[in-house]
């Protein structure tokens, strides 16, 4: 028994597809405007012959609000459309951030720690503690994006139903 894979599970899988169709870049961007038009109210978006960025319209705007992007491009004389679901690129941004910000941090106290510890001095008695501080705001910043990810289930699968209307219906079988 051989499994395909479609399109639609690499949807299901991963926050990002590709996939290749038969209309122009124009023609593309002309179907999803006309379909996010006939959804005005539940979608809003920004929409040009190389870019698409959709967002669910809701009556809060929390920080995880996650977006879906479509980029169309030509590819091998055909045209080839790339979507990626998530927040916006600022949000990443911030969160790699704070990632890397605190990563530094605890390597930091931690080896002022261990080396104070090698060469027998109490010049830096906090730098344990610190390390630990570190820890916690890793742990923080994880649960935060995770709960972020978790409120915008809902959102996610609306986006998912979205490129699933307006896109799947023009791929180019290969």
């Amino acid at each position: 028994m051989q499994t395909e894979e479609t399109t639609l599970d690499k949807i299901r899988n991963r926050p990002r597809f590709k996939m290749f169709t038969h209309l122009s870049k124009e023609t593309y961007a002309e179907n999803l405007k006309k379909y996010l038009s006939e959804h005005k109210g539940e979608f809003s978006g920004n929409i040009n012959k190389e870019m698409a960025t959709i967002c669910v319209e809701t009556e809060y705007d929390n920080y995880w609000k996650p977006r879906l992007s479509l980029r169309t491009e030509i590819e091998d004389d055909q045209t080839v459309i790339r979507g990626v679901f998530g927040p916006s690129s600022a949000v990443w941004t911030f969160f790699m951030f704070l990632y890397f910000l605190f990563s530094i941090l605890w390597m930091t106290f931690f080896t002022m720690y261990y080396v104070e510890k090698q060469i027998k001095s109490f010049e830096f008695p906090w730098a344990l503690n610190g390390s630990f501080a570190m820890l916690f705001c890793l742990a923080a910043t994880y649960a935060a994006a995770r709960f972020g990810q978790f409120k915008a289930k809902d959102e996610m699968i609306k986006l998912r139903k979205f490129a699933e209307e307006s896109t799947l219906q023009f791929e180019k079988k290969i």
